[in-house]
């Protein structure tokens, strides 16, 4: 695997903004380039989430995003994403969902996080970008990003090199986690795979406990 990247930090308090075709929206999904931040247990300073009940909380402070799927997207909808498009705090290289587990621990500066679940996309997402066909894409080929909780506070800079400190035992990666919850519901053995991770988001526990009744 290539040496893991840091490509961008981005933090934004929500704010009602016009998206790329004039309609206004509010959301936390407009953020800015920043050159350091620090990070605390609930996220970022100077970020935040308008919708509470779907996002932010411990499990989700962090959203990651890799620049190889803006490269995909541009070539596929045929315009430019600016960085944190799909409002991720931390634009990555070489970090793949298929590559990384739940439960994985990275060092980055002074901070060490810990990721928790594959991000669930959202409307926001096709209004931010005024492409409604993406979030549906994003599920469709599983490149929705991932979200982590942070187990020690600091300060990071967009120079700083990403560690894998702890690589979860278990081995259950991002992209089989999103494949049973989107598309292999009934599979007992695949739901009872993602739940061996005491890591994961308690709120994914939850949603795969019930799938899990259903399906037996």
């Amino acid at each position: 695997m290539e040496e893991m990247k840091l490509m961008a930090i981005s933090v934004g308090k929500p704010k009602t903004v016009k998206n790329e075709i004039g309609e206004e929206l509010r959301s936390g999904i407009f953020k800015s380039q920043v050159t350091e931040a620090y990070l605390t247990k609930d996220g970022f300073e100077n970020d935040g989430v308008a919708d509470l009940k779907h996002h932010g909380g411990l499990d989700r402070a962090v959203c990651i995003y890799s620049v190889e799927h803006y490269r995909s997207w541009s070539k596929e909808f045929h315009m430019n994403f600016p960085v944190s498009a799909i409002g991720e705090n931390l634009l990555v290289e070489n970090m793949l969902e298929e590559n990384i587990h739940i439960g994985d621990r990275f060092s980055i500066g002074e901070a060490i996080i810990e990721v928790t679940q594959g991000r669930i996309p959202c409307n926001t997402i096709n209004k931010r970008t005024g492409l409604k066909p993406l979030m549906k894409r994003m599920i469709e080929t599983g490149h929705t990003g991932y979200l982590c909780r942070v187990i020690k506070e600091g300060r990071i800079t967009n120079t700083d090199r990403i560690t894998r400190i702890l690589e979860h035992p278990e081995r259950v990666t991002v992209s089989y986690a999103h494949s049973i919850y989107f598309y292999q519901k009934d599979s007992k053995e695949g739901i009872e795979n993602i739940l061996k991770v005491n890591e994961l988001a308690e709120e994914w526990k939850v949603k795969l406990q019930k799938m899990l009744l259903k399906a037996e």
